[in-house]
């Protein structure tokens, strides 16, 4: 099998409000039985070429499958003159990039309905999808979805505030405070809140170097708005009730970029989730240290398994 790194053949695909995104398909590894389609949705600040180990690990299960970046990230088209900073001004905006995904990738890959596998971000926007159109899923893992974010020493109420003033006093394109700092060209493993492994958190590190205009540092107030009230929206009574797409959800016990209490607690309120938490793991739990993955990989074929069964072959 030829990793998916040396394998990526970029693709690009439009949204109706013409925002140019960037996808890629693999094929399952030669010598699987093909078992159907898996996307990969990405969180924020990430990029395709992140998740290669991951989708290798997915194409030797055989799943093809399909992944791209989020608008204003990755090689997507980005939304302001500084490239670095997240900008959005409605998660409605995430809701079409995937619709437009899963219409103009996805679909001509298979006419049956796809595993997804997202992580933080992705996971969130997933949520908002299934719950308003969930034909096109057979089911769905989430690592660590964002329902509630860390602020990081700061008073939860206070947030949502400045927020709305930074909005009012023209500065809604001006990064969130503190995230300017946060250049990931310039990150070093002692200052990054989200994985144990130094060789994973390496290995990003040496693929940001290789192409910078990779890289992505962290939101603008107009996201972060944006993000208070979608999370607003997904935590309000029935809202995970209303979901009936099998799921496997998981928690990093000691996440600090997402609160893993929420994630535990909204678990509980969906009508078909197993919830599985890593107390060693941090907040990428796909590109943790080999013990949180080797438990996540066991769980995560458990759960494959019902949706899409291994046919033994006779003796």
């Amino acid at each position: 099998m030829k990793p998916a790194l040396e394998a990526f053949e970029p693709s690009f695909f439009d949204t109706k409000d013409g925002v140019r995104l960037r996808a890629a398909v693999w094929n399952a590894a030669e010598g699987y039985p093909l078992r159907g389609v898996c996307i990969v949705l990405q969180g924020q600040t990430e990029f395709l070429e992140k998740y290669c180990e991951v989708i290798d690990e997915l194409r030797i299960r055989g799943f093809k499958v399909a992944a791209f970046d989020w608008r204003g990230q990755g090689g997507s088209e980005r939304a302001l003159a500084d490239s670095r900073i997240c900008h959005i001004d409605d998660f409605a905006q995430y809701d079409e990039d995937l619709r437009a995904f899963m219409e103009q990738i996805v679909e001509p890959l298979t006419g049956q309905p796809v595993l997804a596998l997202a992580h933080s971000m992705g996971a969130h926007i997933l949520l908002r999808t299934l719950h308003n159109n969930s034909a096109n899923f057979a089911g769905a893992v989430l690592t660590a979805p964002m329902l509630r974010v860390s602020t990081r020493g700061q008073p939860e109420w206070l947030v949502p505030i400045v927020t709305k003033l930074m909005i009012l006093l023209g500065k809604k394109n001006e990064f969130v405070f503190g995230m300017a700092a946060r250049d990931p060209l310039n990150m070093t493993f002692k200052d990054q809140l989200v994985t144990s492994d130094r060789i994973r958190f390496d290995r990003t590190q040496s693929l940001i170097a290789a192409c910078p205009e990779l890289r992505l540092a962290g939101p603008d107030w107009s996201w972060l708005a944006a993000a208070y009230a979608s999370m607003a929206q997904e935590m309000a009574p029935g809202f995970a009730e209303t979901i009936k797409t099998p799921l496997l959800m998981f928690g990093a016990g000691k996440d600090r970029i997402v609160h893993t209490s929420a994630c535990r607690e909204f678990a509980k309120r969906l009508p078909d989730c197993h919830y599985v938490e890593f107390e060693i793991a941090e907040h990428e739990i796909l590109m943790e240290n080999d013990i949180v993955r080797t438990k996540f990989w066991k769980a995560f074929d458990e759960f494959a398994n019902k949706l899409y069964p291994v046919e033994e072959e006779d003796d």
